[in-house]
């Protein structure tokens, strides 16, 4: 890097450019943008005076009309002094990079010359050791003898084996480094172009850049480890998507059905986005499915039309349909929030301040909630939900047609897009989203470097509970709500995110991986259904695709290791 910037700075014509566009600009675009940041410093400043702040902003305006003049005056000499400087700096870039980069092409292929060579040497070494030693012990019958020689045949082996991989390891390294210095090149000449252009950069510079940084550090092993399962599902769907025609079941990648998928997969990503927190933490949600159920029992009995034939424990049944349509949404949400809050929560107080493992703080709540949900409602469903109010919020908008076909848009992906929105927001511009990442990571840091690891998990409980409790108030609006309501959600929910790449280790994993796992398992059981495949054969194809990712991220994890 030092050698490039050396080459750029060398250069008479491209130098003296630089330097006029510096003078140029220091009492114009320079001093705009100092007084700009002096004057957002002054603003959040608490220990000045409001009149100090305010004489100090009002000297700031004065020199920042000078400054003004200064820059529209300099702006025509200033552009075209810019692409001159540019001009000139491709063409020492270009000779620059194509000199570097025969010469570290050259190096990469005596290095790998080198390696073949040294192991080349290594296994004739290997060799010519086990006939001396088979040699030496020719003619010998004695067990111990035998067994000796076995003994030394092996440890020659295990020391060829350690010789060449750490001949090829040097070798890779010192590849890796000709191939830094190679990227680095293209580096410095981006550098230098957003000196000239006074720190902006092109969208073809940066896509330039990462294509460039992707192409020197590719290895295929880590890709396919990284992205094998999802290559595995894409081909998968091109499979599915190229069968359904044939097969007379229609076009599986028509616009109806993508809406669909979207849309099934709308509700459940409040359920993963609940329990990818808790897997964050090195955990899991047992009692996702319960949740479920809880709240729609919940909601449903409110939104209900008329009088609701259901009871809890003897009291009821009541009827809320005297009350606004408002009221009994806002009435609905809230009481499934409070319900799956309220059972989160316990699951959480025992797993932070009790640190019981959450399989087993959540499987005891799984059961409490079944338990008293059965016994509560005997099993009754609470029916269907007010015709207005599902059309309201569960129905659909309607688009237009297509070749004579309606394409209607479903109403429930809008709040599952803001429920992602919210989420990725919390896990990546707040404090608490950092202290998840760091507790998941390593709670015994996290607790040694002043963060309050059970307030953490508190928070991320209560978090979880109030996704579940949204989501199973949107769940009333697919199917009747009965005690039964979720079986097996909080499978499909930790699938989706084992799936999307939240590690149960702990500390790894991102929010667009959930959302992803969500519509890549959805789309996976909506795929099958579409052709016709078995329900039960289904289980087959969720599990292999479960054991599959979680194998690779703990192939992952031993990597690291």
């Amino acid at each position: 890097m030092e050698e490039n910037q050396k080459y750029f700075t060398q250069d008479e014509e491209l130098r003296e450019k630089t330097e006029k566009l510096a003078s140029l600009r220091k009492d114009g675009v320079s001093l705009i943008a100092e007084i700009s940041q002096e004057n957002n410093l002054l603003k959040r400043n608490k220990l000045i005076s409001d009149d100090e702040r305010k004489t100090r902003i009002a000297e700031n305006k004065k020199k920042l009309c000078g400054a003004k003049k200064t820059a529209a005056q300099n702006k025509a000499e200033i552009s075209h002094l810019v692409k001159e400087a540019l001009a000139r700096n491709r063409v020492l870039a270009d000779d620059y990079r194509k000199r570097i980069q025969a010469d570290q092409d050259e190096l990469i292929a005596m290095l790998k010359k080198g390696c073949e060579k040294k192991i080349a040497k290594i296994n004739e070494a290997s060799l010519a050791e086990k006939k001396e030693i088979v040699k030496r012990h020719e003619g010998q019958t004695d067990p111990k003898d035998v067994a000796a020689c076995r003994e030394e045949i092996r440890l020659a082996d295990y020391t060829r084996k350690s010789l060449i991989f750490d001949a090829k390891n040097r070798c890779s390294a010192t590849v890796e480094k000709a191939k830094a210095v190679k990227e680095q090149t293209f580096i410095d000449y981006v550098q230098k172009n957003r000196e000239i252009r006074n720190g902006s950069t092109t969208m073809t510079e940066n896509m330039l850049l990462y294509i460039q940084h992707f192409i020197s550090t590719f290895r295929l092993s880590r890709f396919l480890l990284g992205n094998g399962l999802y290559l595995s599902i894409l081909i998968f769907f091109i499979v599915c998507i190229v069968i359904a025609p044939l097969t007379g079941n229609g076009n599986l990648l028509s616009l109806p059905n993508i809406f669909t998928i979207l849309e099934l997969s709308a509700v459940r990503m409040f359920y993963a986005l609940g329990v990818a927190g808790l897997i964050l933490l090195a955990g899991t949600d047992l009692s996702v499915g319960r949740m479920v159920a809880l709240g729609a029992v919940a909601s449903g009995i409110v939104l209900h039309p008329g009088r609701n034939i259901v009871t809890l424990f003897g009291m009821g049944p009541w009827d809320f349909s005297a009350l606004p349509d408002g009221i009994r949404i806002i009435l609905a949400l809230l009481l499934s929030i409070l319900l799956c809050v309220t059972f989160s929560s316990f699951s959480g107080f025992f797993s932070a301040k009790l640190k019981i493992h959450p399989f087993i703080s959540t499987l005891a709540t799984q059961l409490i909630i079944y338990g008293l949900l059965f016994v509560g409602t005997n099993g009754t469903p609470v029916g269907t939900i007010d015709s207005s109010i599902k059309d309201l919020l569960g129905g659909r908008w309607v688009l237009g047609s297509i070749g004579g076909e309606v394409i209607t848009f479903p109403k429930l992906i809008v709040p599952a897009v803001i429920a992602i929105a919210i989420a990725w927001f919390i896990w990546n511009k707040t404090v608490f989203g950092k202290n998840m990442y760091a507790v998941g990571g390593n709670p015994e840091a996290a607790n040694v470097s002043g963060i309050n690891v059970f307030r953490v998990t508190m928070g991320v409980f209560i978090m979880a509970g109030i996704f579940y409790g949204i989501g199973s108030f949107f769940e009333i609006f697919k199917a009747n709500a009965n005690a039964g309501t979720g079986q097996g959600y909080e499978l499909d929910a930790i699938a989706a995110c084992v799936i999307g790449g939240i590690s149960f280790s702990g500390g790894v994993g991102k929010i667009s991986g959930a959302v992803a796992g969500v519509i890549i398992f959805t789309g996976l059981t909506y795929c099958l259904t579409f052709l016709g495949i078995d329900t039960n054969l289904q289980f087959v194809f969720k599990g292999v695709i479960i054991i599959a990712a979680v194998a690779l991220d703990s192939i992952k994890n031993l990597r690291h290791k």
